[in-house]
C-alpha cells in the first residue's frame, strides 16, 4: 500500500512525558521523528511534560504518533485526551491501552480466554506482611519474579531465589506501585513478537529470540549495552514460531488492541510451551528496539514502519454525523 506522506497533515510525535520510562520515550520519539521527516511528513516533537495537550488542537495538529511509554502515555490517559480533542493517534484505544498497562488485569483476561500465562499472586498494599510474603513461594514455587504491575522496561523487577529475598524484592516493586505482582518463573528462552493491524486483520510479524548474558535482560541491557543478542529470524522450529504467532495474535485480540503491539513470552525449557508475559501497546522504537528488528526481517525498513503506523492512526469513536 502506497502512503502519501503529505496526506498525513501536521503530525505531533508525542515523546518524553512524565513516566519512569521518560528517557526511553525520548529515544524512541527522536527515532520516529527523524524517520517521518525523512519520508516527507510534516512532523514535530511534542513533549506532554512541557506542553499542555490542549496545545495540539491550538497548533493545528491533525495526527499523533504516540512514542510515549509507561504511565500517562501507554495507559489510556493520553488516548482519552486525544479522543476528546478528536485527533487520531497511533496504537490501541483507551480501554485496550488501560488494560494492557495493568499486568494483573491482562492476565485475568488471558486466563479467561484460555491463553497461557504464568501463575501469579497479586499482593495489595495491605497484603505485604512478612506472613503474606512467606506464603507466596509456597503457592507458585521458587524461583519467582516480582514486579510492579503498571511499569515497563523491566523497571522495579527482581528475580527471587529464596524466601529471604522476598521482602527486598517486594519493597523495590512497591516503590513504583501500591500493588505488587509475584509471578511464576518460567525457565527457558525469552521471545517477543510484534503484531500489526486491527481485529480479524491483525497479523504477527517474525518472532525475535532474545539471548541475554546469564538471562539478564534488564533495563541497562535493554537500552544501553550491546551484550544482548537478538535473533531474527528466531531460529525456532517453524511449527513453534507459528504457534507463538497464533498465541500472540489471540492475546492481542483478547485485549482489543489495534494499530500495533508487541507481546513478550517465555518458552519453557522442559516442554517448549510458550507463556505470555505482557502486551506492550506502545513498544519501543529505539535503535535497540524489537519491533523495528522484526519488521526489517519481514522486509519493512524502519522509515516505512513508522509511516505505516502513522497511516493507521485512528480514534475509538468515529466522528458523529452532522444533522
Amino acid at each position: 500500500m502506497s502512503i502519501n506522506p503529505k496526506s498525513m497533515g501536521k503530525v505531533a510525535v508525542l515523546m518524553g512525558g512524565t513516566s519512569a520510562e521518560r528517557d526511553i520515550s525520548l529515544m524512541s520519539g527522536e527515532g520516529v521523528l527523524a524517520a517521518l521527516k525523512s519520508q516527507g511528513v510534516n512532523a514535530h516533537a511534542f513533549d506532554p511534560a512541557k506542553q499542555d495537550l490542549g496545545e495540539l488542537k491550538k497548533q493545528g495538529f491533525e495526527r499523533c504518533f504516540i512514542a510515549l511509554h509507561g504511565r500517562h502515555g501507554e495507559d489510556g490517559t493520553v488516548q482519552g485526551a486525544l479522543e476528546l480533542l478528536r485527533i487520531p493517534y497511533t496504537g490501541s484505544g483507551v480501554m485496550a491501552s488501560s488494560i494492557a498497562m495493568d499486568k494483573v488485569m491482562t492476565k485475568r483476561l488471558w486466563l479467561a480466554d484460555g491463553l497461557p500465562t504464568p501463575r501469579y499472586v497479586c499482593l495489595a498494599a495491605d497484603q505485604q506482611s512478612r506472613e503474606d510474603l512467606r506464603a507466596v513461594p509456597d503457592q507458585i514455587g521458587l524461583p519467582l519474579i516480582v514486579k510492579p504491575p503498571h511499569e515497563g522496561s523491566s523497571i522495579g523487577v527482581s528475580k527471587v531465589q529464596g524466601y529471604s529475598d522476598m521482602a527486598e524484592a517486594v519493597a523495590l516493586a512497591a516503590k513504583y506501585d501500591a500493588e505488587v505482582l509475584c509471578e511464576e518463573f518460567i525457565e527457558g528462552e525469552e521471545v517477543t513478537c510484534p503484531v500489526l493491524g486491527d481485529g480479524v486483520n491483525a497479523v504477527a510479524l517474525p518472532v525475535v529470540r532474545i539471548a541475554a548474558p546469564e538471562g539478564a535482560y534488564d533495563y541497562q541491557n535493554k537500552y544501553f549495552t550491546d551484550v544482548v543478542q537478538y535473533h531474527v529470524p528466531s531460529g525456532l522450529p517453524e511449527a513453534e514460531e507459528r504457534e507463538i504467532q497464533r498465541i500472540v495474535v489471540a492475546a492481542y485480540r483478547s485485549l482489543g488492541c489495534r494499530g500495533w503491539g508487541r507481546a513478550d513470552l517465555m518458552i519453557r525449557k522442559t516442554d517448549r510451551k510458550a507463556f505470555l508475559l505482557e502486551m506492550n501497546t506502545s513498544p519501543g522504537m529505539t535503535s535497540h528496539s524489537l519491533v523495528p528488528k522484526s519488521a526489517a526481517s519481514a522486509g519493512m525498513p524502519y522509515e516505512q514502519l513508522c509511516l505505516h503506523l502513522l497511516a493507521s492512526a485512528a480514534l475509538d469513536t468515529p466522528a458523529a454525523k452532522k444533522a
